[in-house]
């Protein structure tokens, strides 16, 4: 998964620091080699016809893996009429104004852009009209590709804007050291079956720990992670499927809000600001045991962690499945390579491209045919105990609930997170307070 969003892939921040790391790492994953059979489809006006040749452009923010992949020199390869280039902009948080801009002025923009899931809502909502409806597309079958991803990008009258690329199922990564000290079972499969089911067996296992805990150690890295995967495992959040606002009323948001605090207040967390240097520096002091994880983290846990951390960091099931990152790719009406720009956006997204992209960067495929594919099927990762994150989160992927996104989703997460948590995690605020502060920000962005 492609680093440096905020916090999407995390979502926004998140996303584009988590992205950005897998790929500077060169995760190493131990995955069997696949014949494949899904070569290159050959473009349009091809070598030889006399149109001369065609630059396809690529816009992106972070890393995406489809260079790093090798698979532009591939598609290239096979259509020797295509040349491709991929413009880059690190962070989401600059890419997707720009992108909202060129869509508004209908020019400046490449012929495929990648749209953050954080965003795709927003795209669906007020700007499908700006681009090529995906669902009919030759090479697109919409059975390649997650259920609840298909349906984030498309609207409701049964268009489809974007071709889903990565995802960020849910797992739960762990120090084995620091669990044996404190008297937690290290085994995957026993450690995971812990909290099997309910996160609040989470945090039995964090009250566990925290009675034996190691000196200077905590549990959780932080409140904030805990409650974006507790949310994130539900189907409604901040919005409910008509679209109405309901964050105030929401069962999810009231179990991750509560669970947060109750780990908060039971000291079982280390305060920290995800993605903050303080919170880096956590990973490389072994400062605590157990994070929500999805699987573009592992590059980052590797990088933060260093080699002193090697063989120390497993991976186990979390409680329940859930999502947290991902992108899409869509091709803007007003580009000037519409067709080949379609046939290369469902080549990339197809399972066996993705499979060769998650075997380089660790991006999670959104296409389930992947799944079965050695490249992902036999993926072990070294760094963690040689564990099988091909089939832990695939098992986790194939069970994500098709969760309601809205057009103000990051604004919200961000108040509760980065306002309401860490006032009562750093500023020593109690949960009313730190709610009220969060509640009064939400009101402001949405204009309540």
């Amino acid at each position: 998964m492609r680093t440096t969003r905020k916090s999407s892939r995390p979502r926004g921040r998140t996303a584009a620091v988590a992205i950005t790391a897998v790929a500077a790492l060169g995760v190493s994953l131990l995955a069997g080699c696949s014949k494949d059979s899904d070569e290159p489809a050959k473009a349009g006006g091809s070598e030889g016809d006399g149109k001369g040749k065609i630059t396809l452009t690529v816009g992106t923010f972070g890393v995406f893996g489809y260079k790093q992949a090798g698979l532009y020199e591939e598609y290239e390869k096979a259509n020797p009429n295509i040349t491709i280039k991929e413009n880059v902009i690190e962070r989401n948080d600059a890419y997707y104004p720009q992108l909202l801009t060129h869509l508004a002025a209908g020019s400046g923009l490449s012929d495929i852009q990648a749209i953050e899931v954080g965003n795709i809502n927003e795209i669906v909502s007020t700007q499908a009209a700006k681009f090529e409806d995906l669902s009919k597309a030759a090479g697109v079958e919409k059975s390649n590709y997650l259920d609840w991803k298909w349906a984030q990008a498309s609207t409701s009258d049964g268009k489809t804007i974007g071709l889903g690329t990565d995802i960020g199922p849910m797992a739960i990564c762990y120090r084995t050291d620091l669990f044996k000290k404190a008297g937690l079972p290290t085994d995957r499969a026993e450690v995971g079956k812990l909290w099997a089911g309910d996160w609040s067996k989470y945090l039995d296992a964090g009250k566990t720990y925290t009675e034996n805990a190691p000196k200077g150690t905590t549990f959780l890295d932080s409140s904030a992670g805990l409650y974006q995967a507790i949310s994130n495992s539900a189907s409604e959040r901040y919005y409910d499927s008509s679209g109405k606002v309901i964050y105030k009323t929401s069962p999810s948001v009231k179990e991750a809000w509560d669970l947060a605090m109750e780990a908060t207040t039971g000291k079982m967390t280390a305060k920290l600001k995800l993605f903050d240097k303080a919170w880096d520096q956590g990973f490389a002091n072994g400062r605590f045991a157990s994070l929500p994880c999805p699987s573009w983290m592992l590059g980052y846990i590797q990088e933060k962690a260093g080699d002193a951390g090697k063989g120390k960091w497993d991976v186990a099931a979390a409680p329940k499945p859930a999502n947290w990152g991902g992108s899409f790719v869509g091709v803007p009406s007003a580009g000037k390579n519409k067709e080949e720009a379609v046939k290369l956006a469902a080549w990339l997204t197809a399972p066996a491209q993705q499979a060769k992209v998650f075997a380089k960067q660790a991006s999670f495929p959104s296409a389930p045919g992947a799944y079965d594919l050695p490249e992902v099927k036999d993926a072990k990762h070294e760094y963690f105990n040689n564990a099988p994150i091909g089939q832990i989160f695939a098992d986790a992927a194939k069970s994500i609930p098709t969760l309601v996104i809205g057009p103000k989703d990051q604004q919200i997460y961000t108040a509760i997170t980065d306002v309401g948590i860490l006032q009562v995690e750093q500023q020593g605020k109690s949960p009313a307070q730190g709610w009220a502060a969060a509640e009064k920000e939400i009101d402001n962005a949405l204009d309540q």
